[in-house]
């Protein structure tokens, strides 16, 4: 089964890979360009398109896979034949499953068609929050698209809101992280592997083949768009790319099956320590805006990602070194759910603390006055704060 799952990232990839390629030639002709000026910091008109690719990397197998569920009823296993068995189980499971993929499928394609609308037309941010709120909330209401917190002691309504919460949240996370080449892509490859790693160890099937896919799509963008880029994602692909990680962080329960939930509660708080990087960015500088009396959702130039450079790192380095802050919250995440010691656990998340206070350490660090020469070129590269604003 592992092998089955990993598979469909070479699908995924192959689609992306061929679908990116094709939008880098398509979308200068069709004028679907980022174009410089204002606040981006690139210097020649680069192509969008890309989140087309990342959604159809995802979306064409799903959607392949849904019809052909609906379409061949499983036959009954034969009663001595446990290979055949388990296929019989695993089939009418992604019978069961396939109404809320179905859901999942048609907002992820919303999401997409309004960050298509955003990167032609550059939606203000209220309205592109409102929607947002809409999609997500029509999915999780009327899909069952929630995280299950009944072992928690929480009900139905508590379960709808804090999923409802979260997605929202890891879309904008990965929106907000859309200020580099390679970056947010790159980032969201990092924590859907250990996503996917997490959730092939405690067989949770159905999660891993939406991560799997997820990753193989990423993967297949990130040949055209590590720096230096030579095609965007916008905010068709950004959207989409953290609304399905949120969706599917939702799903998993970090739970092996059939063991005592007690004995790992804190398996729980598994994407809050793989995502802490992407969620403290957000955070951080949300809350700089907000205090210097800006709306939390315009661009600038606050970002980890942008300190990094000022202090004289190159903007490659800068998102290499995002990639492995990432990793080394992800990789403690992996192992939290086969924990049954809570110091094990208390260790993890003081490790996740620790990693998280040396990036506050750097953002705390005095900024280097720029020259004007220092301002020109950093004016001549890659792409701006995506955020909820974009500029035509």
């Amino acid at each position: 089964m592992p092998l089955a799952i990993l598979s469909l990232a070479g699908v995924s990839f192959l689609i992306s890979w061929i679908v990116t390629g094709l939008m880098k030639r398509l979308a200068p002709r069709w004028g679907f360009v980022d174009r410089p000026g204002g606040r981006k910091i690139h210097s020649n008109p680069k192509p969008l398109g890309g989140g087309v690719a990342i959604l159809l990397g995802f979306a064409l197998p799903v959607a392949i896979g849904l019809i052909i569920v609906a379409t061949h009823p499983a036959s009954p296993a034969p009663p001595h034949d446990p290979d055949a068995r388990r296929l019989a189980a695993y089939w009418s499971g992604a019978r069961e499953r396939a109404p809320m993929m179905a859901g999942v499928l048609a907002a992820a394609l919303l999401m997409h068609l309004l960050g298509l609308w955003d990167d032609r037309k550059a939606l203000g941010p209220y309205l592109k929050l409102i929607c947002q709120f809409a999609i997500i909330v029509g999915m999780v209401t009327l899909f069952d698209v929630r995280a299950v917190l009944d072992k928690l002691g929480m009900g139905r309504s508590a379960s709808i809101i804090l999923s409802i919460i979260w997605i929202v949240a890891i879309t904008n996370a990965f929106n907000f992280l859309d200020n580099m080449d390679g970056l947010s892509a790159g980032v969201a490859a990092v924590c859907t592997a250990a996503f996917l790693v997490a959730s092939i160890s405690i067989e949770q099937w159905f999660v891993a083949a939406g991560l799997s896919l997820l990753f193989g799509a990423l993967v297949g963008f990130l040949c055209f768009n590590f720096a230096p880029a030579s095609i965007f994602m916008g905010d068709s692909g950004s959207l989409v790319v953290g609304f399905l990680l949120g969706v599917l962080t939702v799903r998993g329960t970090y739970l092996p099956e059939n063991e005592r939930f007690g004995a790992g509660w804190y398996a729980v708080f598994a994407p809050l320590i793989v995502l802490a990087v992407p969620l403290y960015d957000l955070v951080v500088v949300s809350t700089i805006r907000m205090v210097r009396g800006r709306s939390p959702f315009v661009g600038d130039t606050n970002h980890f990602s942008h300190r990094l450079v000022a202090r004289g790192m190159s903007r490659r380095t800068a998102v290499l070194c995002l990639y492995l802050i990432t990793a080394a919250t992800a990789v403690a995440a992996i192992i939290l759910p086969h924990l049954q010691s809570p110091l094990l656990a208390k260790l993890i998340f003081l490790q996740t603390w620790l990693i998280l206070g040396v990036v506050a350490l750097l953002e705390q660090h005095p900024l280097p006055t720029p020259s004007k020469s220092s301002d020109s070129a950093t004016a001549a590269e890659s792409k701006a704060p995506a955020d909820l604003v974009s500029t035509p």
